[in-house]
């Protein structure tokens, strides 16, 4: 049995992008904050995700270059959809299509483990059964990425385990929550908190 952490980046007043979805306050060049990230997504048993995160990110590890490309090639991953299997596919085809818009010169070589992508298992069954399915399986611990609706069901419907939370000293005043769609308060217990240079904290919750 493993547990289900939700990991995500979040500006002060609770939104993890802007109404249009940017996030580039995130990335601040933070070298301890970065540190924690990829100890934290390294750590994971299986990634999971929406379909909107997952083409993103099928569409940009798999030849990416920075310290987080290992772990998230190489732990297998799980998208939640109702596409079915035709999304994989639909990834490798704009992975292609952008490689052969490429001069060779410009092509960026597949990483270690890039396939990983192309055989992801895909959620398409009830949210609720699919992750008491992955759950219930042996292995390190599943972390959650998002998207932004994602992220809210999973909190709405009460199957995380653990909150990562990635603060950042920005308020943003408008855009995308993940605890909106609670019916009813919440209460959680904080286990660990760390600061960072930038003034971020990795702010680590549980149930109470």
């Amino acid at each position: 049995m493993r547990e289900l952490k939700l990991v995500m980046a979040m500006s002060l007043d609770g939104f993890v992008s802007d109404v249009e979805g940017a996030n580039a306050w995130m990335f601040n060049g933070d070298q301890a904050a970065i540190a924690w990230k990829i100890d934290t997504v390294s750590n994971a048993g299986l990634h999971i995700m929406g379909s909107r995160t997952f083409q993103g990110m099928a569409g940009f590890w798999p030849t990416a270059t920075s310290p987080f490309a290992a772990p998230m090639n190489r732990i297998p991953k799980a998208v939640f959809t109702k596409q079915g299997p035709a999304i994989l596919q639909a990834a490798a085809t704009a992975k292609a299509a952008e490689q052969n818009g490429a001069s060779n010169a410009q092509a960026a070589p597949p990483q270690p483990d890039a396939e990983s992508w192309a055989n992801a298992y895909v959620a398409g069954g009830d949210l609720v059964d699919e992750i008491a399915r992955l759950k219930a399986q042996d292995g390190a611990p599943i972390i959650a990425h998002g998207g932004a609706a994602f992220a809210r069901s999973l909190v709405a419907r009460n199957l995380i385990d653990e909150y990562a939370l990635l603060v950042y000293p920005v308020a943003l005043g408008q855009g995308q929550p993940v605890f909106s769609e609670l019916t009813a308060k919440k209460s959680l217990q904080l286990i660990d908190a760390t600061t960072f240079p930038s003034g971020a904290m990795a702010q680590i919750y549980r149930p109470a």
